[in-house]
């Protein structure tokens, strides 16, 4: 869990959050463009900086910090604190304008038959974003996982059939360029973190297109979206924790499941995932869809070099160069698709 994502309904470079993130974000819905304080547009980005970057670290630590090597729970944990949220903030939000944006939960089985097709890409695109983080550094990690970009234009065409314009192949060919680069210069290399990256590229595309088909059944209301998605990957999580051994090895040998510590650790993890959704959601209401791209470059930016400085992770040149090319690949894909926005 958040990504976006970073968005899941913009083009990939906005989708940084997707995985971590429990909410498509609205950035493709129309909205008129107000002029806000500074202050506000400052307090909004500062706000997506500090969630964003909170959601990858505290998953981090939780997947490599401890004892506790068990993805598929972390993710369905998260997701169960998320579905939690939902239902407190949905209650509030009959009596307190605040929370107005989020409606009544809801749970129709017909609508969750659409929305499940979903559900699966979803559950796999949180999946392997956290196990690639439990075998990559978190400096490696933007690389591992840059290919959404590449595989959101591969997808786009063979399932919707639309073509993509020149700039945003070059783009993509610059940030392809980057991964295979840092993948070689990465010391700390791992296959594993490298499969599930590329796994995770492939589902955060499939989730953007998917999100786009399934929206229609759920009225367009990205809240209620999350309602029937949170519900269902919590559902369909499970059993694959049950059937992985995760939840067997957890009695068995984990410590940790006894450190209140611990649980503390993994619940703001959840907290911070679900609250990346309100970051995003603040961010499109009061910032462009150019600052949305920029912000996601600049995140990737900062979250790198935190890394360095907080794991004391090694870099070789190579890697280096593959880092800064895959960031320089994914902030021109944005751009050149916030043109092509515009000009339409």
């Amino acid at each position: 869990m958040s990504s976006s994502k970073d968005d899941i309904y913009m083009t990939r470079k906005d989708k940084d959050e997707a995985e971590q993130s429990y909410l498509p974000n609205p950035a493709t819905q129309r909205r008129p463009n107000n002029n806000h304080p500074v202050s506000l547009i400052a307090a909004v980005i500062a706000f997506y900086f500090f969630i964003s970057l909170s959601v990858v670290f505290l998953n981090k630590i939780i997947m490599s910090g401890s004892d506790f090597n068990y993805a598929l729970f972390v993710t369905w944990y998260q997701l169960v604190v998320a579905l939690v949220l939902l239902l407190i903030f949905a209650h509030l939000g009959r009596t307190n304008k605040t929370f107005s944006i989020i409606p009544p939960y809801e749970f129709d089985t017909q609508i969750a038959k659409k929305v499940a097709p979903l559900t699966i890409v979803y559950v796999l695109m949180l999946a392997l974003n956290n196990l690639c983080l439990q075998y990559v550094e978190v400096t490696f990690y933007q690389v591992a996982r840059s290919l959404s970009i590449n595989f959101t234009i591969l997808f786009t065409y063979m399932i919707l059939g639309k073509s993509t314009s020149a700039p945003a192949l070059v783009a993509c060919f610059i940030v392809f360029c980057g991964f295979a680069l840092g993948s070689y210069g990465e010391i700390n290399f791992s296959w594993a973190g490298i499969i599930y990256g590329v796994g995770s590229s492939a589902f955060v595309a499939l989730y953007g297109i998917y999100v786009q088909k399934t929206l229609a059944a759920v009225d367009n209301n990205q809240w209620k979206l999350l309602h029937y998605n949170t519900t269902l990957a919590i559902i369909f999580l499970f059993p694959l924790v049950l059937f992985s051994g995760e939840l067997s090895d957890i009695w068995a040998t984990s410590e940790a499941i006894y450190d209140m510590g611990f649980w503390i650790l993994m619940t703001i993890s959840g907290l911070m995932g679900f609250a990346i959704n309100v970051a995003m959601f603040l961010q499109v209401k009061y910032t462009s869809a150019l600052t949305n791209t920029i912000c996601g470059t600049a995140k990737a930016c900062v979250q790198t070099v935190l890394a360095v400085m907080i794991f004391r992770n090694p870099i070789s040149g190579m890697n280096a160069l593959g880092i800064l090319l895959a960031l320089f690949g994914s902030g021109y894909y944005g751009w050149v698709r916030y043109q092509e926005r515009m000009s339409k």
